[in-house]
């Protein structure tokens, strides 16, 4: 008895994330929308949304008139429910972010530095985390579930391509990102791959919720992937599915790429924000961060259509080797571009695909993301919420996890 009480304990509580997560995927619903989704019977969603009102977890936002019947009470996610920050560690820059339970953001920074040397992100990452919570206040801040960190793979690598010093790297080995922030003040620390952060972005709060089989591309200083199946999240043993900058390709076009030694190049060179900056400085146009690229200046047009071209043929590429291996509904880009340069580069990646596309394979949607620059921040933050409020199957099942750790020190 004491085994079947244990487990109706773990069931109720992964039906309440299940109801949790649908009530953020719609952003508000009835009792009835819920139990559909959910495939919950009405009387136990409603049992297990009113103890989550009065957990202060969900709140009712009036009622929907117009339909048959009686008004249906809509319910949403209590914004105050709780909070979670996100750190988004980059090659150029630090990303800060605070949201609350509902998602939205209640304080976002942005900190450049010429390269990421730990002792800098360990300054810029506790100075941001005492600025949020004296924000919240401290009966508030009580409330904070936990803190996400995301980062490259090989953070301290790839130092020749981005004339990083030879020092960063070595830096990056004697470094554990969980205990990188003393000041957590018994916060629990979640870590993940900067491009796997950004697809759970895109997967709660941006197009992807449309997908439940997606695969995300980021255009950030170095291009990555995350994958998503069954609307999942897959990080695979090693944290490293869809790790696309390795991805063999053919030759850059550009004469600013120069041709690798080897009888293939990798996507990395092709399709990388710092390759699109590396084309513009080449040809004279100076440069240092692509967001200077908005509004576009007329003697950068041509170069970054070059680059667009170049970056589109590879991508296509890339596209079809993945989609020959797993059945994917959709492929969505998205990364730092300023919004038209990506929807451009979008359209050429369809176009270049379409000539590609080799007969014995389903054509997925190539879709620009709605999340941008911000979306391994969000989805950063987003990983103590879903932890702990989040539809893991790992709740019903008790299974723990043991993905290796962010590999910060080789490459």
């Amino acid at each position: 008895m004491a085994g079947k009480g244990s487990n109706s304990v773990h069931l109720r509580h992964y039906n309440e994330r299940v109801v949790l997560d649908a009530i953020r995927r719609f952003g508000q619903a009835s009792k009835a929308e819920v139990a559909r989704f959910a495939h919950l019977t009405p009387p136990a969603v409603a049992a297990i949304i009113d103890a989550l009102v009065a957990g202060g977890y969900v709140i009712e936002n009036g009622k929907r008139f117009g339909g048959k019947g009686q008004p249906s009470a809509m319910y949403g996610l209590a914004r105050d429910g709780a909070y979670s920050i996100g750190l988004h560690i980059g090659r150029r820059a630090m990303d800060a972010i605070l949201i609350d339970f509902a998602g939205q953001t209640c304080a976002f920074e942005t900190h450049d530095y010429d390269h990421p040397d730990p002792e800098t992100i360990r300054r810029i990452g506790r100075a941001a985390i005492a600025r949020f919570r004296a924000q919240l206040g401290p009966d508030i801040a009580a409330r904070l579930v936990g803190i996400g960190i995301s980062a490259p793979y090989f953070i301290g690598g790839w130092d020749e391509e981005l004339g990083f010093p030879s020092r960063v790297q070595e830096e990056w080995r004697a470094v554990d990102l969980r205990s990188h922030f003393v000041e957590t003040q018994g916060l629990a620390v979640m870590i993940e791959n900067d491009a796997s952060a950004a697809a759970v972005a895109e997967l709660v709060y941006g197009i992807g919720k449309q997908y439940s089989d997606f695969l995300h591309i980021s255009l950030s200083t170095f291009v990555g992937g995350g994958l998503v199946l069954n609307g999942t999240l897959q990080t695979g043993p090693n944290g490293n599915t869809a790790a696309f900058g390795p991805f063999p390709v053919t030759f850059s076009s550009l004469a600013s790429v120069p041709k690798p030694p080897g009888k293939f190049e990798v996507l990395l060179h092709r399709a990388s924000i710092y390759t699109l900056v590396a084309h513009l400085r080449f040809n004279g146009f100076d440069i240092t961060r692509v967001r200077d690229l908005e509004p576009m200046p007329a003697q950068a047009r041509a170069l970054v259509s070059e680059w667009q071209d170049d970056c589109a043929d590879a991508l296509a590429q890339a596209i079809i080797g993945s989609i020959a291996l797993v059945d994917l509904e959709a492929i969505v880009i998205d990364g730092l571009l300023p919004a038209s340069v990506l929807v451009e580069t979008v359209t050429k990646v369809r176009a270049s695909f379409a000539q590609m596309l080799p007969p014995g394979l389903i054509a997925p949607s190539i879709l620009a993301g709605s999340i941008g620059p911000r979306g391994s921040a969000l989805g950063a933050s987003l990983l103590p919420i879903y932890s702990m409020f989040g539809p893991d199957t790992g709740v019903l099942m008790k299974k723990g996890s043991d993905k290796k750790p962010l590999m910060v020190g080789s490459a």
